[in-house]
C-alpha cells in the first residue's frame, strides 16, 4: 500500500517560513513526479510545485520566488519550504506522487497518491 504523510503545518504571521514534510512509503520520488496542491476554504484544489524524477521543478505563479520543492531520495521524503507567506496562502496543503517519471505536471486528473493533507494559516 502507498502511503504519503505529511507534516509541518501550523499557523505563522504573515511574513514567515513554514517547511511542509511528506513522507512516501510504497512509492517512491526518485522514480516519479513529486506534487504539491492546496486547498483554500471555499476554494477549488490547485497545484502549487511540483518536482521529476530528476529534480526539475515547476512552480504556480504565487508560489514563484517564495517557494521552493525538493526532495530526499534516501529519505524518500518530499519538502516544501514556503518563505514570506501571507494571508491568502491559508489553505488544507497535500502531498501527491504522479506516477510518472516526467515531465511534472500539477493537474489532479493524473495524481495517483494522495496525502491527507496538513493545515498552514497564515495570519
Amino acid at each position: 500500500d502507498v502511503q504519503l504523510v505529511e507534516s509541518g503545518g501550523g499557523s505563522v504571521q504573515a511574513g514567515g517560513s513554514l517547511m511542509l514534510s511528506c513522507a512516501a512509503s510504497g512509492t517512491t520520488y526518485s522514480d516519479y513526479c513529486g506534487v504539491w496542491f492546496r486547498q483554500a476554504p471555499g476554494k477549488e484544489r490547485e497545484g502549487v510545485a511540483c518536482i521529476d524524477s530528476e529534480g526539475s521543478t515547476l512552480y504556480a505563479d504565487s508560489a514563484k520566488g517564495r517557494f521552493t520543492i525538493s526532495k530526499d531520495n534516501a529519505k524518500n521524503t518530499l519538502y516544501l519550504q514556503m518563505n514570506s507567506l501571507k494571508p491568502e496562502d491559508t489553505a488544507t496543503y497535500y502531498c501527491a506522487v504522479d506516477e510518472v517519471p516526467r515531465p511534472c505536471l500539477f493537474q489532479q486528473e493524473f495524481v495517483d497518491y494522495w496525502g491527507k493533507g496538513t493545515q498552514v494559516t497564515v495570519s
